[in-house]
């Protein structure tokens, strides 16, 4: 995975570097839409070999409010302006400095906090010789993540028995088939909200 390693550094340096006025832009907006917090948010994430990282992300809700770990859409903590954010991605601009510094990739399973990904065992655990991604195949099945909890009566429950066990699947799938074609492909239908094949089912 030596070319997947120089190109999230090489692409995550001139994201930055091109993006900046777009980060700007976001930080001043929070700061005058949401006052009463920082504009970056920071969490601890599982990362790889299960070492725990400080992951940056745009607050996009009340302060104070952050840090369960399950969101659904509509939540009354998600201000107006997080949505939009969350809603276009925009709040995880940031994670470009935790793909730079070497935490993250562009692609592969989403970070979670401790309590999942951690507690892995057998055959799933060897999810964690990946490092998390901005992105990934099951980021891409599950774009609509908090809408589909939103909708149920009990989210935690289902994410933790439904959507959660298949992640994993599709993520042992992404580490023993592995093609950094396939990273640029997905990347792509992420930036462009497109669908594609993978693993035998449309994600």
């Amino acid at each position: 995975m030596t070319l997947k390693f120089i190109f999230d550094r090489v692409m995550a340096f001139a994201g930055l570097l091109l993006l900046w006025p777009v980060l700007l832009v976001i930080g001043i907006l929070i700061k005058i839409r949401m006052p009463d917090g920082p504009v970056i948010f920071r969490q601890q994430r599982v990362g790889r070999y299960g070492r725990l990282f400080t992951m940056y992300k745009f607050r996009s809700m009340e302060a104070g409010q952050e840090g369960s770990s399950v969101s659904v859409a509509g939540e009354s903590r998600i201000t107006p302006l997080g949505a939009v954010l969350r809603r276009y991605k925009l709040d995880e601009l940031p994670e470009l400095w935790n793909v730079l510094i070497g935490d993250m990739s562009f692609v592969g399973p989403r970070p979670d906090v401790p309590g999942y990904a951690d507690e892995l065992r057998g055959e799933a655990s060897a999810i964690l010789k990946l490092r998390p991604g901005i992105t990934g195949p099951a980021s891409l099945k599950y774009r609509d993540e908090e809408e589909i909890l939103a909708s149920m009566p009990e989210p935690k429950e289902y994410n933790d028995n439904v959507i959660f066990p298949d992640k994993v699947r599709i993520n042992l799938y992404y580490l023993s088939h592995y093609s950094f074609a396939s990273d640029i492909k997905i990347i792509f239908c992420t930036i462009l909200g497109k669908r594609m094949q993978y693993a035998g089912e449309t994600i």
